[in-house]
Protein backbone atom coordinates (compact mmCIF):
# COMPACT_ATOMS: atom_id res chain seq x y z
CA UNK A 1 0.00 0.00 0.00
CA UNK A 2 0.95 3.71 -0.41
CA UNK A 3 2.17 5.30 2.52
CA UNK A 4 1.35 8.87 3.88
CA UNK A 5 2.82 11.57 5.73
CA UNK A 6 2.47 11.05 9.34
CA UNK A 7 -0.60 13.34 10.68
CA UNK A 8 -0.84 13.77 14.32
CA UNK A 9 -2.68 17.35 14.93
CA UNK A 10 -3.12 16.67 18.46
CA UNK A 11 0.50 15.94 18.99
CA UNK A 12 2.17 18.38 21.48
CA UNK A 13 5.26 20.15 20.69
CA UNK A 14 8.21 19.24 22.99
CA UNK A 15 9.38 22.85 22.60
CA UNK A 16 7.26 25.65 21.67
CA UNK A 17 7.95 27.28 18.26
CA UNK A 18 9.01 30.81 18.00
CA UNK A 19 5.87 32.71 16.62
CA UNK A 20 7.64 34.26 13.33
CA UNK A 21 8.14 30.24 12.73
CA UNK A 22 4.12 30.23 11.99
CA UNK A 23 4.24 32.49 9.05
CA UNK A 24 6.71 32.59 5.73
CA UNK A 25 9.74 35.19 6.57
CA UNK A 26 8.24 38.07 4.03
CA UNK A 27 4.46 37.93 5.34
CA UNK A 28 3.04 41.22 5.45
CA UNK A 29 2.51 40.85 9.45
CA UNK A 30 5.86 41.11 10.09
CA UNK A 31 6.39 43.82 7.71
CA UNK A 32 3.39 45.73 10.11
CA UNK A 33 4.68 45.62 12.85
CA UNK A 34 7.92 46.29 12.19
CA UNK A 35 6.57 49.76 10.30
CA UNK A 36 4.28 50.82 13.95
CA UNK A 37 7.16 49.95 16.18
CA UNK A 38 9.00 53.18 14.00
CA UNK A 39 5.72 55.05 14.03
CA UNK A 40 5.04 58.09 16.63
CA UNK A 41 2.57 56.65 18.72
CA UNK A 42 2.90 59.38 21.36
CA UNK A 43 -0.54 60.89 20.56
CA UNK A 44 -2.16 57.57 21.70
CA UNK A 45 0.08 56.76 24.55
CA UNK A 46 -0.42 60.35 26.24
CA UNK A 47 -4.37 60.15 26.23
CA UNK A 48 -3.72 56.47 27.87
CA UNK A 49 -1.72 57.72 30.66
CA UNK A 50 -3.77 60.34 31.21
CA UNK A 51 -6.30 57.60 32.62
CA UNK A 52 -6.63 56.01 36.11
CA UNK A 53 -3.85 54.00 36.57
CA UNK A 54 -5.88 51.43 38.71
CA UNK A 55 -8.61 49.24 36.94
CA UNK A 56 -7.27 46.72 34.63
CA UNK A 57 -4.21 47.04 32.15
CA UNK A 58 -4.78 48.46 29.05
CA UNK A 59 -3.19 46.50 25.77
CA UNK A 60 -0.39 48.27 24.61
CA UNK A 61 -0.82 50.91 21.66
CA UNK A 62 1.52 49.08 19.56
CA UNK A 63 -0.42 45.66 19.36
CA UNK A 64 -3.68 47.57 19.00
CA UNK A 65 -2.60 49.87 16.07
CA UNK A 66 -0.75 47.04 14.30
CA UNK A 67 -3.79 44.98 14.32
CA UNK A 68 -6.21 47.46 12.96
CA UNK A 69 -3.66 48.72 10.03
CA UNK A 70 -3.35 44.39 9.33
CA UNK A 71 -7.08 43.87 9.30
CA UNK A 72 -8.02 47.04 6.60
CA UNK A 73 -4.57 46.05 5.00
CA UNK A 74 -6.44 42.45 4.78
CA UNK A 75 -9.97 43.69 4.09
CA UNK A 76 -11.46 42.87 7.50
CA UNK A 77 -13.19 46.26 8.73
CA UNK A 78 -15.57 44.60 11.43
CA UNK A 79 -14.40 44.92 14.60
CA UNK A 80 -16.48 41.32 15.57
CA UNK A 81 -14.64 39.58 12.29
CA UNK A 82 -11.12 41.27 14.01
CA UNK A 83 -11.87 39.98 17.19
CA UNK A 84 -12.73 36.65 15.88
CA UNK A 85 -9.69 36.40 13.59
CA UNK A 86 -7.69 36.82 16.28
CA UNK A 87 -8.49 33.35 18.02
CA UNK A 88 -8.56 31.74 14.40
CA UNK A 89 -6.15 33.60 12.19
CA UNK A 90 -2.41 32.56 13.01
CA UNK A 91 -1.28 36.31 11.36
CA UNK A 92 -3.54 37.94 13.65
CA UNK A 93 -2.77 36.28 16.17
CA UNK A 94 1.16 36.56 15.60
CA UNK A 95 0.34 40.13 15.67
CA UNK A 96 -1.91 39.81 19.21
CA UNK A 97 1.19 37.83 20.61
CA UNK A 98 -1.81 35.21 21.36
CA UNK A 99 -3.90 38.16 23.06
CA UNK A 100 -7.69 37.77 22.49
CA UNK A 101 -8.74 41.62 22.55
CA UNK A 102 -12.74 41.69 22.98
CA UNK A 103 -14.53 43.31 20.20
CA UNK A 104 -15.92 46.01 21.93
CA UNK A 105 -12.02 46.48 23.00
CA UNK A 106 -10.89 47.20 19.72
CA UNK A 107 -13.74 49.31 18.68
CA UNK A 108 -13.33 51.49 21.94
CA UNK A 109 -9.95 51.87 20.19
CA UNK A 110 -10.87 52.67 17.35
CA UNK A 111 -13.28 55.26 18.60
CA UNK A 112 -11.47 56.53 20.66
CA UNK A 113 -8.11 57.54 18.92
CA UNK A 114 -9.73 57.77 15.30
CA UNK A 115 -8.24 61.54 14.99
CA UNK A 116 -4.49 59.62 16.03
CA UNK A 117 -5.25 56.79 13.75
CA UNK A 118 -6.09 59.30 10.39
CA UNK A 119 -3.31 61.52 11.65
CA UNK A 120 -0.44 58.32 11.22
CA UNK A 121 -1.19 58.93 7.30
CA UNK A 122 1.37 61.54 6.98
CA UNK A 123 3.58 59.19 8.92
CA UNK A 124 3.31 56.37 6.85
CA UNK A 125 3.30 58.85 3.64
CA UNK A 126 6.64 59.97 4.76
CA UNK A 127 7.84 56.42 4.71
CA UNK A 128 6.87 56.42 0.90
CA UNK A 129 8.70 59.56 0.35
CA UNK A 130 11.62 58.14 2.05
CA UNK A 131 11.52 54.99 -0.14
CA UNK A 132 11.42 56.65 -3.41
CA UNK A 133 8.23 56.06 -4.08
CA UNK A 134 6.90 59.64 -4.19
CA UNK A 135 7.87 61.91 -7.19
CA UNK A 136 5.10 64.55 -7.78
CA UNK A 137 5.77 64.93 -11.16
CA UNK A 138 2.14 64.05 -11.91
CA UNK A 139 -0.58 64.02 -9.24
CA UNK A 140 -4.02 63.19 -10.74
CA UNK A 141 -7.71 64.51 -8.04
CA UNK A 142 -10.44 62.49 -8.19
CA UNK A 143 -13.76 61.58 -6.47
CA UNK A 144 -15.67 58.76 -5.66
CA UNK A 145 -19.40 58.71 -3.90
CA UNK A 146 -18.41 56.14 -1.02
CA UNK A 147 -21.94 55.26 0.75
CA UNK A 148 -22.84 56.04 3.65
CA UNK A 149 -23.75 53.51 7.06
CA UNK A 150 -27.25 54.88 6.59
CA UNK A 151 -30.46 54.20 3.73
CA UNK A 152 -31.48 56.41 1.52
CA UNK A 153 -34.99 55.42 2.48
CA UNK A 154 -34.34 56.76 6.26
CA UNK A 155 -34.54 60.51 4.36
CA UNK A 156 -37.36 62.73 4.26
CA UNK A 157 -38.01 66.38 2.98
CA UNK A 158 -39.05 69.14 5.14
CA UNK A 159 -42.44 69.33 3.17
CA UNK A 160 -42.73 65.52 3.63
CA UNK A 161 -42.22 65.86 7.73
CA UNK A 162 -44.47 68.79 8.12
CA UNK A 163 -47.46 66.61 6.48
CA UNK A 164 -46.31 63.26 8.19
CA UNK A 165 -46.46 65.16 11.30
CA UNK A 166 -49.97 66.17 11.14
CA UNK A 167 -50.50 62.59 10.16
CA UNK A 168 -49.38 61.03 12.64
CA UNK A 169 -51.25 63.45 15.29
CA UNK A 170 -54.44 62.55 13.68
CA UNK A 171 -53.55 59.01 14.35
CA UNK A 172 -52.64 59.47 17.67
CA UNK A 173 -55.85 61.06 18.46
CA UNK A 174 -57.69 58.54 16.66
CA UNK A 175 -55.66 55.77 19.10
CA UNK A 176 -56.35 57.55 22.19
CA UNK A 177 -60.00 58.00 21.30
CA UNK A 178 -60.13 53.87 20.76
CA UNK A 179 -58.18 53.96 24.29
CA UNK A 180 -60.66 55.82 26.09
CA UNK A 181 -63.29 53.61 24.76
CA UNK A 182 -61.87 50.33 26.09
CA UNK A 183 -60.84 51.81 29.38
CA UNK A 184 -64.81 52.81 29.46
CA UNK A 185 -65.99 49.17 28.54
CA UNK A 186 -63.22 47.73 30.77
CA UNK A 187 -62.42 45.41 28.34
CA UNK A 188 -60.47 42.70 30.22
CA UNK A 189 -61.03 40.32 28.06
CA UNK A 190 -57.52 38.06 27.68
CA UNK A 191 -55.34 39.15 24.54
CA UNK A 192 -57.33 42.04 23.64
CA UNK A 193 -55.75 44.67 21.73
CA UNK A 194 -53.85 47.66 23.67
CA UNK A 195 -53.97 50.54 21.86
CA UNK A 196 -51.06 52.06 23.93
CA UNK A 197 -48.79 50.48 22.30
CA UNK A 198 -49.77 52.28 18.77
CA UNK A 199 -50.18 55.64 20.83
CA UNK A 200 -46.25 54.94 21.75
CA UNK A 201 -45.00 54.07 18.36
CA UNK A 202 -46.89 56.90 16.76
CA UNK A 203 -45.33 59.61 19.35
CA UNK A 204 -41.87 58.43 19.23
CA UNK A 205 -42.50 59.14 15.24
CA UNK A 206 -43.50 62.24 15.80
CA UNK A 207 -40.97 63.12 18.32
CA UNK A 208 -37.94 62.04 15.80
CA UNK A 209 -39.37 64.04 12.96
CA UNK A 210 -39.68 67.44 15.11
CA UNK A 211 -35.86 66.95 16.47
CA UNK A 212 -35.35 66.49 12.79
CA UNK A 213 -37.25 69.74 11.76
CA UNK A 214 -35.68 71.71 14.50
CA UNK A 215 -31.93 70.08 13.69
CA UNK A 216 -33.10 70.97 10.07
CA UNK A 217 -34.18 74.29 10.68
CA UNK A 218 -31.02 75.29 12.48
CA UNK A 219 -28.64 73.82 10.33
CA UNK A 220 -30.55 76.32 7.03
CA UNK A 221 -30.45 79.42 9.42
CA UNK A 222 -26.57 78.94 10.49
CA UNK A 223 -25.93 78.54 6.57
CA UNK A 224 -27.99 81.70 6.03
CA UNK A 225 -26.14 83.23 8.78
CA UNK A 226 -22.75 82.59 7.38
CA UNK A 227 -23.45 83.50 3.77
CA UNK A 228 -25.29 87.30 5.54
CA UNK A 229 -22.59 87.96 7.14
CA UNK A 230 -19.97 87.01 4.11
CA UNK A 231 -22.63 89.44 2.19
CA UNK A 232 -22.21 92.27 5.30
CA UNK A 233 -17.66 91.70 4.75
CA UNK A 234 -18.32 92.40 0.83
CA UNK A 235 -20.28 95.65 1.57
CA UNK A 236 -17.99 97.03 3.86
CA UNK A 237 -15.18 96.42 1.79
CA UNK A 238 -16.97 98.23 -1.03
CA UNK A 239 -17.87 100.85 1.69
CA UNK A 240 -14.11 101.00 2.38
CA UNK A 241 -12.68 101.82 -1.31
CA UNK A 242 -11.37 105.20 -1.94
CA UNK A 243 -13.27 105.25 -5.44
CA UNK A 244 -17.04 104.87 -4.08
CA UNK A 245 -18.96 107.94 -3.71
CA UNK A 246 -19.92 109.18 -0.17
CA UNK A 247 -23.76 108.42 -1.07
CA UNK A 248 -22.95 104.81 -1.88
CA UNK A 249 -20.60 104.45 1.05
CA UNK A 250 -23.47 104.91 3.86
CA UNK A 251 -25.60 102.75 1.40
CA UNK A 252 -23.02 100.17 2.00
CA UNK A 253 -22.40 100.21 5.60
CA UNK A 254 -26.71 100.26 5.83
CA UNK A 255 -27.01 97.34 4.46
CA UNK A 256 -23.70 95.79 5.56
CA UNK A 257 -25.18 96.64 9.13
CA UNK A 258 -28.94 94.97 8.29
CA UNK A 259 -26.80 91.89 7.11
CA UNK A 260 -25.54 91.54 9.97
CA UNK A 261 -28.38 92.19 11.97
CA UNK A 262 -30.14 89.33 10.69
CA UNK A 263 -27.38 86.87 10.98
CA UNK A 264 -27.21 87.48 14.55
CA UNK A 265 -31.06 87.54 14.53
CA UNK A 266 -30.94 83.99 13.02
CA UNK A 267 -28.34 82.60 15.50
CA UNK A 268 -29.29 84.60 18.50
CA UNK A 269 -30.74 80.93 20.19
CA UNK A 270 -27.34 78.87 19.15
CA UNK A 271 -24.99 77.57 21.25
CA UNK A 272 -21.38 78.83 20.68
CA UNK A 273 -20.19 77.42 17.57
CA UNK A 274 -17.67 74.71 17.47
CA UNK A 275 -14.07 75.79 17.07
CA UNK A 276 -12.17 75.93 13.55
CA UNK A 277 -11.06 72.59 12.92
CA UNK A 278 -8.15 71.18 10.59
CA UNK A 279 -11.29 70.18 7.13
CA UNK A 280 -13.22 73.67 7.72
CA UNK A 281 -11.47 74.32 4.37
CA UNK A 282 -13.55 71.72 2.65
CA UNK A 283 -17.38 72.36 1.08
CA UNK A 284 -20.23 71.36 3.10
CA UNK A 285 -23.44 70.71 1.69
CA UNK A 286 -26.59 72.85 3.54
CA UNK A 287 -29.59 71.85 2.80
CA UNK A 288 -31.49 74.27 0.23
CA UNK A 289 -33.28 77.65 2.15
CA UNK A 290 -35.13 80.70 1.63
CA UNK A 291 -34.33 84.24 2.23
CA UNK A 292 -35.83 84.40 5.98
CA UNK A 293 -33.51 81.13 6.92
CA UNK A 294 -36.44 78.68 7.14
CA UNK A 295 -35.56 75.41 5.15
CA UNK A 296 -37.27 74.81 1.92
CA UNK A 297 -39.84 72.50 1.10
CA UNK A 298 -37.32 69.71 -0.75
CA UNK A 299 -34.54 70.60 1.82
CA UNK A 300 -33.91 66.30 3.25
CA UNK A 301 -32.74 65.43 6.06
CA UNK A 302 -31.91 61.22 7.25
CA UNK A 303 -32.57 60.24 10.34
CA UNK A 304 -29.83 57.69 10.50
CA UNK A 305 -27.03 59.53 9.74
CA UNK A 306 -28.20 63.43 9.23
CA UNK A 307 -24.33 64.72 7.76
CA UNK A 308 -24.87 62.21 4.74
CA UNK A 309 -26.77 63.53 1.73
CA UNK A 310 -28.11 61.95 -1.19
CA UNK A 311 -25.88 61.72 -4.36
CA UNK A 312 -25.81 60.28 -7.84
CA UNK A 313 -22.92 57.19 -8.62
CA UNK A 314 -23.14 55.61 -12.09
CA UNK A 315 -26.51 56.50 -12.30
CA UNK A 316 -28.05 55.18 -9.54
CA UNK A 317 -29.14 57.35 -6.23
CA UNK A 318 -27.59 56.06 -3.03
CA UNK A 319 -26.97 58.35 0.76
CA UNK A 320 -23.22 58.91 0.40
CA UNK A 321 -20.25 61.11 1.59
CA UNK A 322 -17.85 62.30 -1.40
CA UNK A 323 -14.49 60.36 -1.13
CA UNK A 324 -11.37 62.81 -2.53
CA UNK A 325 -7.73 61.70 -2.96
CA UNK A 326 -5.02 63.12 -5.07
CA UNK A 327 -2.59 60.31 -6.12
CA UNK A 328 1.19 60.48 -7.19
CA UNK A 329 1.44 58.68 -10.56
CA UNK A 330 5.03 57.33 -10.15
CA UNK A 331 3.71 54.55 -8.20
CA UNK A 332 -0.12 54.79 -7.44
CA UNK A 333 0.97 56.07 -3.88
CA UNK A 334 -2.19 58.46 -1.73
CA UNK A 335 -0.36 62.04 -1.40
CA UNK A 336 -4.01 63.33 -0.11
CA UNK A 337 -7.10 62.27 1.36
CA UNK A 338 -10.79 64.17 2.33
CA UNK A 339 -14.50 63.21 2.16
CA UNK A 340 -16.88 66.11 2.56
CA UNK A 341 -21.12 65.75 1.67
CA UNK A 342 -21.09 67.98 -0.77
CA UNK A 343 -21.78 66.39 -4.15
CA UNK A 344 -20.16 68.05 -7.21
CA UNK A 345 -15.96 68.41 -6.90
CA UNK A 346 -15.68 72.05 -8.10
CA UNK A 347 -14.80 73.40 -4.65
CA UNK A 348 -12.63 70.24 -3.45
CA UNK A 349 -9.63 71.05 -6.02
CA UNK A 350 -7.78 73.93 -4.28
CA UNK A 351 -8.36 72.65 -0.77
CA UNK A 352 -6.75 69.37 -2.02
CA UNK A 353 -4.13 70.52 -3.73
CA UNK A 354 -3.35 72.64 -0.61
CA UNK A 355 -2.83 68.88 1.39
CA UNK A 356 -0.80 67.55 -1.24
CA UNK A 357 1.45 70.71 -0.68
CA UNK A 358 1.58 71.09 3.10
CA UNK A 359 2.18 66.50 3.16
CA UNK A 360 4.74 66.62 1.04
CA UNK A 361 6.53 69.88 1.54
CA UNK A 362 6.47 70.35 -2.75
CA UNK A 363 3.98 71.01 -4.87
CA UNK A 364 3.72 68.62 -8.40
CA UNK A 365 4.73 69.16 -11.50
CA UNK A 366 1.67 68.44 -13.11
CA UNK A 367 -1.93 68.50 -11.57
CA UNK A 368 -4.69 66.67 -13.66
CA UNK A 369 -8.05 66.57 -12.46
CA UNK A 370 -11.78 65.86 -14.75
CA UNK A 371 -14.50 68.67 -15.99
CA UNK A 372 -16.06 68.63 -12.79
CA UNK A 373 -13.28 70.28 -11.02
CA UNK A 374 -12.79 72.79 -13.59
CA UNK A 375 -13.02 76.72 -12.56
CA UNK A 376 -10.79 79.41 -13.88
CA UNK A 377 -10.52 80.16 -10.22
CA UNK A 378 -8.76 76.63 -9.95
CA UNK A 379 -6.62 77.02 -12.87
CA UNK A 380 -5.26 80.12 -11.63
CA UNK A 381 -4.82 79.10 -7.98
CA UNK A 382 -2.96 75.52 -8.90
CA UNK A 383 -0.78 78.20 -11.58
CA UNK A 384 -0.50 80.41 -8.35
CA UNK A 385 0.94 77.47 -6.50
CA UNK A 386 3.60 76.68 -8.67
CA UNK A 387 2.10 73.12 -10.50
CA UNK A 388 0.45 73.12 -13.97
CA UNK A 389 -3.06 71.88 -14.51
CA UNK A 390 -4.55 70.23 -16.90
CA UNK A 391 -8.49 69.92 -16.29
CA UNK A 392 -10.47 68.63 -18.44
CA UNK A 393 -13.64 71.31 -19.97
CA UNK A 394 -16.12 68.42 -21.11
CA UNK A 395 -17.54 68.45 -24.40
CA UNK A 396 -17.52 71.25 -26.76
CA UNK A 397 -21.28 72.00 -26.81
CA UNK A 398 -20.48 73.44 -23.34
CA UNK A 399 -18.20 76.15 -24.18
CA UNK A 400 -20.43 78.42 -25.49
CA UNK A 401 -19.45 81.40 -28.16
CA UNK A 402 -17.88 84.07 -26.19
CA UNK A 403 -19.67 86.68 -27.86
CA UNK A 404 -23.42 85.30 -26.73
CA UNK A 405 -21.64 85.30 -23.54
CA UNK A 406 -22.88 87.28 -20.38
CA UNK A 407 -20.45 89.64 -19.78
CA UNK A 408 -19.73 88.58 -16.31
CA UNK A 409 -19.16 84.90 -17.62
CA UNK A 410 -16.70 86.23 -20.55
CA UNK A 411 -13.47 85.42 -18.75
CA UNK A 412 -14.85 81.96 -17.84
CA UNK A 413 -15.90 81.17 -21.42
CA UNK A 414 -12.31 82.60 -22.21
CA UNK A 415 -10.60 80.20 -19.45
CA UNK A 416 -12.40 76.93 -20.81
CA UNK A 417 -11.31 77.77 -24.34
CA UNK A 418 -7.25 78.46 -23.60
CA UNK A 419 -7.50 75.16 -21.31
CA UNK A 420 -9.28 73.33 -23.81
CA UNK A 421 -6.34 74.23 -26.57
CA UNK A 422 -3.70 73.01 -24.10
CA UNK A 423 -5.25 69.42 -23.97
CA UNK A 424 -5.87 68.94 -27.25
CA UNK A 425 -2.16 69.69 -28.02
CA UNK A 426 0.07 66.91 -28.38
CA UNK A 427 2.04 67.47 -24.64
CA UNK A 428 -1.60 68.34 -22.96
CA UNK A 429 -3.45 64.99 -24.37
CA UNK A 430 -0.27 63.12 -23.21
CA UNK A 431 -0.41 64.44 -19.60
CA UNK A 432 -4.13 64.33 -19.85
CA UNK A 433 -4.08 60.72 -21.07
CA UNK A 434 -2.11 59.30 -17.68
CA UNK A 435 -4.78 60.24 -15.52
CA UNK A 436 -6.95 57.24 -15.67
CA UNK A 437 -4.15 55.33 -15.06
CA UNK A 438 -3.27 57.29 -11.52
CA UNK A 439 -5.91 58.00 -9.39
CA UNK A 440 -9.33 56.11 -10.73
CA UNK A 441 -7.53 52.46 -10.50
CA UNK A 442 -6.76 53.57 -6.86
CA UNK A 443 -10.63 53.57 -5.78
CA UNK A 444 -10.44 49.87 -7.54
CA UNK A 445 -7.90 49.05 -5.56
CA UNK A 446 -9.88 50.27 -2.17
CA UNK A 447 -13.00 48.30 -2.81
CA UNK A 448 -10.94 45.37 -4.46
CA UNK A 449 -10.36 44.84 -0.62
CA UNK A 450 -13.64 45.33 0.39
CA UNK A 451 -14.27 48.55 1.59
CA UNK A 452 -17.59 49.45 -0.54
CA UNK A 453 -19.09 51.98 2.33
CA UNK A 454 -18.38 53.66 5.11
CA UNK A 455 -18.03 51.72 8.53
CA UNK A 456 -19.36 54.52 10.59
CA UNK A 457 -21.87 57.77 10.92
CA UNK A 458 -21.07 61.37 11.15
CA UNK A 459 -18.75 63.26 9.07
CA UNK A 460 -16.14 63.29 11.28
CA UNK A 461 -15.85 59.76 12.27
CA UNK A 462 -15.54 59.08 7.95
CA UNK A 463 -13.30 61.83 7.56
CA UNK A 464 -11.05 59.57 9.94
CA UNK A 465 -12.00 56.63 8.34
CA UNK A 466 -11.26 57.48 5.12
CA UNK A 467 -7.59 58.72 6.22
CA UNK A 468 -7.28 55.23 7.73
CA UNK A 469 -7.96 53.17 4.58
CA UNK A 470 -5.99 55.51 2.48
CA UNK A 471 -2.85 55.25 5.18
CA UNK A 472 -3.47 51.10 4.88
CA UNK A 473 -3.40 51.77 0.60
CA UNK A 474 0.21 53.34 0.67
CA UNK A 475 1.37 50.74 3.20
CA UNK A 476 0.67 47.84 0.60
CA UNK A 477 1.98 49.84 -1.91
CA UNK A 478 5.22 49.90 0.63
CA UNK A 479 5.57 46.87 1.55
CA UNK A 480 4.91 45.09 -2.04
CA UNK A 481 7.82 47.61 -3.42
CA UNK A 482 10.22 46.14 -0.95
CA UNK A 483 9.56 43.15 -1.99
CA UNK A 484 12.52 41.49 -3.46
CA UNK A 485 11.66 40.50 -7.61
CA UNK A 486 11.50 37.11 -8.47
CA UNK A 487 14.07 35.98 -10.71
Amino acid sequence: MKSYRQYTPEQSFLLPPAPRDWLPSDHLAFFVLDLVKDLDLSAIERRLQEKDARGERSYSPIMMTALLMYAYCTGVFSSRRIGRATVEDVAFRFLCANEHPHYTTINQFRGTFRQELADLFVQVLDACVSAGLVSLGHVAIDGTKMKANASKHKAMSFDRMLKDDERLRKEVEHWLAQAEAADAADDATEGAYDPQEEIRRREERLAKMQAAREALRRETANARAVRLREQAAELRAKAADAATAPRDQKGFVTRAANSESKAEELTRDDRDPPPPGPDDDLPRNTPPTTPAGEPKPHAQRNFTDPESRIMVRDGAFLQAYNAQIAVDEAHQIIVAAAVSNQGPDNEYFIPMLRRVATNCDAVPEYTTADSGYFSEENVRFAERMGTEPFISVGKHRNDGAQEDCPPHLQHQTAAKLSMRAMLESPRGHAVYARRKSTAEPVFGQVRTRGFRQFSFRGLLKNRCEWLFVSLTHNLLKLFRARQPVPA
